[in-house]
């Protein structure tokens, strides 16, 4: 499995992934990153920054790219790595108040060198706040350092050091189902997913524009998340309304929908409602303002497949479908494009768009009821479920194609045993056995 350098445990980081990395045209220096030649004490001051921030990740031995592009030289050039930690060591415990060390990994060059890339963690889940160095508090503004004046001096001395922003846990909202004035469920089943996210200076203040969110609209509709909604509908229909704005639509609370479209009486048996809200400025700003988005999938197939009057037995979602619709959600959520269109709202730095790490499905009936059995068997007493919550595993990049299989079939297996039934695991290899994985 290939996770993120921001994540990836020492054994995975390999010269190669970081002269790729470092490779990227996209990859220049950021809120989160910075590249550095070779120690020097600013190196001190921007640990402290990203600690005051968001954390972030450091890579001693890298030329910027600029400087590197100038003089047609390789970016990855390493240090000496014992020489080079000893002196950050030294300096954090010397300058910093208090004293603080980040996390140091070298990884040694693939030649006889002797040379290494130092990669630095910044983790500010752990780190003290706020971290003083020469009696100031740096922090880091759009991939430079700054100095904390006195209200975000005070705002860190509030924070606890646990806050959480850049693996951030997500804690949504479970969604509820609507009910029609006879207090019957609407629909067969919604799946909410999405993530919180910091706000940047300008972001805290700004409202949404009209294009930032046609933005996003075109985006999510080039994603793979309108094929994923259409399978649902297994050809039945292939008519939809693409993301637009529709409903509750605020200067600060964005809400694109996506309809399919049918002429029966349920007219839309699949939709999908992506939902950004920015926090309030009325009165003293939040001590950490966050946005909010979520990406729902309400669907209303089995209702669809009952008004046209001609089946003969109760319609079932197909378990491939499910795998299908959760791996387009999760794909659509970490889409590129997707997400640079959600750090330009909030004024972050793309890498701290955080992947999705909860999902919820709550559905009208039991789920062993939801589900075409296909091999699925009921656990006699097992009790029974109406959908519920699940995490996903941390150190899955969710970008990677195969980690985010992985992670459909972990959820997909959590759901059958919960709703006490066995077999999810055979029908899932037989799935993956007769299916091309996507890209």
């Amino acid at each position: 499995m290939t996770t993120s350098l921001f994540a990836a445990s020492a054994a995975d980081l390999t010269i190669e992934r970081i002269r790729a990395f470092a490779a990227r045209p996209e990859q220049v220096e950021s809120l989160t990153l910075e590249f550095k030649r070779e120690y020097s004490t600013s190196l001190l001051k921007t640990i402290a920054a990203m600690a005051n921030t968001y954390g972030g990740l450091i890579m001693v031995g890298i030329i910027d790219k600029a400087e590197a592009d100038k003089k047609g030289c390789e970016r990855v050039v390493g240090v000496d790595a014992q020489e080079t930690i000893d002196k950050i060591a030294s300096g954090c415990r010397e300058k910093f108040d208090p004293p603080w060390e980040p996390t140091f990994i070298p990884v040694p060059l693939d030649d006889e060198s002797g040379r290494s890339v130092v990669v630095i963690r910044v983790d500010a889940n752990v780190a003290p706040r706020p971290l003083l160095i020469d009696l100031r508090a740096p922090i880091r503004l759009s991939g430079q350092n700054s100095t904390a004046d006195r209200d975000k001096l005070l705002q860190l001395a509030r924070e606890e050091p646990a806050a959480g922003v850049l693996p951030m846990g997500q804690s949504l909202m479970a969604p509820r189902l609507n009910q029609d004035s006879d207090g019957h469920c609407t629909e067969d089943f919604i799946l909410r997913t999405g993530v919180n996210l910091p706000m940047g200076e300008a972001g805290i203040w700004r409202p949404l524009s009209e294009r930032s969110v046609a933005s996003l609209a075109r985006a999510l509709n080039a994603s793979p998340f309108p094929s994923a909604l259409l399978n649902l509908m297994q050809g039945a229909v292939t008519d939809s309304i693409g993301f637009r704005p529709l409903g509750h639509n605020r200067s600060r609370t964005a809400r694109l929908v996506w309809q399919a479209v049918s002429k029966a009486s349920v007219a839309h048996p699949v939709e999908a409602i992506v939902t950004v809200k920015l926090p309030e400025v009325y009165g003293p700003t939040p001590t950490a303002p966050m946005a909010n988005v979520t990406m729902d999938v309400i669907s209303r197939v089995r209702r669809y497949a009952e008004s046209l009057g001609h089946m003969q037995w109760e319609y079932r979602y197909p378990v491939p479908d499910l795998a299908v619709l959760f791996n387009g959600l999760l794909e659509t959520a970490v889409n590129h494009d997707v997400t640079t269109e959600l750090a330009r709202i909030t004024d972050i730095d793309t890498a701290l768009v955080a992947q999705p790490r909860e999902l919820h499905l709550v559905a009208d009936r039991w789920v062993a009821h939801l589900l075409r059995d296909e091999g699925l068997r009921e656990i006699p007493d097992a009790g029974a479920s109406t959908g519920g919550i699940f995490r996903a595993t941390p150190t899955l990049d969710l970008r990677v194609a195969a980690e985010r299989q992985d992670q459909v079939d972990d959820w997909l297996r959590q759901l059958g045993l919960d709703a006490g039934l066995t077999g999810m695991e055979s029908l899932l290899e037989h799935y993956r056995a007769t299916t091309t994985p996507t890209a």
